[in-house]
């Protein structure tokens, strides 16, 4: 997944192409092949589901921004106006005008419509292997899709193939209870087809597929359907915890046995730039979230520009002898204490610590502008994930379908190296120890927001920051015809 393909469409959502900046959702048809003498033979669908997953690479801005609006971090940066629109989530005061925000819309748009062209062509001639390449495209589509739902809430659907110019100004917001009802379907249908284990890393596979589903339900309070969907996963014994947390993060143990679904990046790329960062084959916010080191020896990292700070209830929130904390944040103070000879400068909102799990390394192989062309992989679903949100799913369900304290039992225990260390599976616990477990990862603000305890965040206004304003450059361009989000 770590190659880029000249990916062909004659027509795209103008709602994903309508600045310089999208020049890569623009065509550029190769020969005499356009979009209606397309897809003639296997090649051809898998090149254009290497275009769907391509758009993988760009959730990385979706992640930090699910730990800056959280209360685990703050903004950071040079000063309090680096990255303008990063401080202003921070800051919960954000506005439809917000340019981040309208990255994750155009962007997801930009898979959801590649996805979509694979759907109107799927019935154009059959081979052996098409419907793995179907399942594996419609679980693209539905992660792009809860993506949006998460971010915004009610957004268009998309789901018959490309859209003109004049339908994109006939399409009202699908309420996203409708939304989840086509992921459900489109989840159950690709278990169906995908295998357990696939042969290139990176690829969709069942786990995946049940894992996704499962977050979905848990997200409705769906917890019977929840639970039977994170059961699967657990069940089928295709995955396990990496005994050592420290481990679990290295750029040398990506698509480990703990993995259920993994983007994967490379800085070897050539292609990326402050301009355009989805034209970047790097995890680009891996840059981002370094300490600004000035000087000495400091390996095994390297420099940053000091965003995505943890903040000191985040460390205060972790136990003695929980060796996740040492593996979740770096503590510049403690690390330079040992290196006299390294020096570093203070960003903004500095608090002294970094989020480790997503830090630059110095040992990366980047071909071009280091900064921001990060090989580090993103652990979109892990299985320790799978477990916690079994443990809920369980715990809530109207019939207990596996034991709760089972399944966090088996976290805690790996969290402190033996079975000491372990407490009642309440609805608290489980929660509190997702946000230990998870911290730096990009689930803890969704978490919040979808428990009813965002409150804690400073700044967050109940009943208008639980979604973001859709960006009303894209109301606009719609005729004007969706409705603002509530607050905004």
């Amino acid at each position: 997944m770590k190659n880029k393909i000249i990916y062909l469409i004659a027509i795209t959502l103008t709602l994903v192409s309508v600045t310089s900046c999208d020049d890569y959702l623009d065509i550029s048809p190769e020969g005499q092949q356009n979009s209606e003498n397309y897809f003639n033979n296997p090649q051809d669908f898998q090149d254009a589901l290497v275009g769907v997953y391509d758009l993988l690479a760009t959730t990385a801005l979706n992640n930090i921004l699910g730990e800056i609006a959280s209360d685990n971090s703050l903004c950071g940066g040079e000063n309090p106006t680096d990255v303008l629109d990063w401080q202003q989530i921070d800051d919960m005061i954000h506005t439809p005008d917000n340019g981040e925000l309208r990255r994750v819309w155009q962007w997801m748009y930009a898979g959801i419509s590649r996805a979509n062209y694979i759907v109107e062509f799927q019935d154009k001639i059959d081979f052996e292997g098409k419907e793995k390449i179907l399942a594996e495209n419609l679980f693209l589509r539905s992660y792009y899709y809860f993506e949006l739902v998460k971010f915004f809430g009610d957004v268009p659907m998309y789901t018959e193939g490309r859209v003109s110019i004049a339908e994109t100004q006939t399409i009202d917001k699908t309420p996203k209870s409708e939304i989840y009802a086509k992921l459900e379907a489109d989840l159950l249908a690709a278990t169906e087809s995908l295998p357990w284990q696939q042969t290139q890393r990176g690829r969709v596979t069942k786990g995946a597929a049940w894992a996704l589903l499962g977050k979905i339900y848990l997200y409705q309070n769906k917890f019977n359907e929840s639970a039977d969907a994170l059961n699967n996963v657990i069940a089928s014994g295709q995955y396990q915890l990496v005994s050592d947390f420290s481990r679990i993060f290295k750029n040398n143990n990506e698509n480990n046995v703990e993995s259920v679904f993994e983007v994967q990046y490379s800085g070897s790329q050539e292609g990326a730039g402050f301009g355009c960062f989805q034209c970047v084959e790097g995890n680009y916010v891996v840059g981002f979230m370094g300490p600004r080191f000035r000087g000495g020896d400091f390996t095994p990292y390297a420099s940053g520009f000091s965003f995505n700070v943890p903040v000191q209830e985040l460390v205060n929130a972790y136990d003695s002898g929980d060796t996740r904390l040492e593996s979740t944040i770096l503590d510049i103070e403690e690390f330079v204490s040992t290196r006299p000879d390294v020096t570093y400068n203070l960003g903004a909102e500095h608090t002294g610590y970094f989020n480790k799990k997503y830090i630059p390394y110095a040992d990366d192989i980047v071909l071009q502008d280091q900064n921001i062309n990060r090989s580090n992989n993103y652990r979109a679903i892990r299985y320790v994930d799978v477990l916690l949100m079994a443990a809920e799913a369980n715990l809530q369900a109207s019939v207990q379908k596996d034991n709760p304290q089972d399944l966090l039992d088996q976290v805690r225990d790996r969290a402190f190296g033996d079975s000491n260390n372990r407490i009642t599976a309440s609805l608290e616990n489980i929660l509190t120890e997702r946000r230990l477990e998870l911290a730096g990862e990009g689930h803890r603000f969704f978490d919040q927001v979808r428990t009813g305890s965002a409150a804690s965040i400073p700044g967050f206004v109940t009943n208008k920051n639980e979604v973001f304003p859709i960006p009303r450059i894209e109301i606009e361009l719609a005729g004007n015809r969706w409705e603002q989000n509530q607050g905004y």
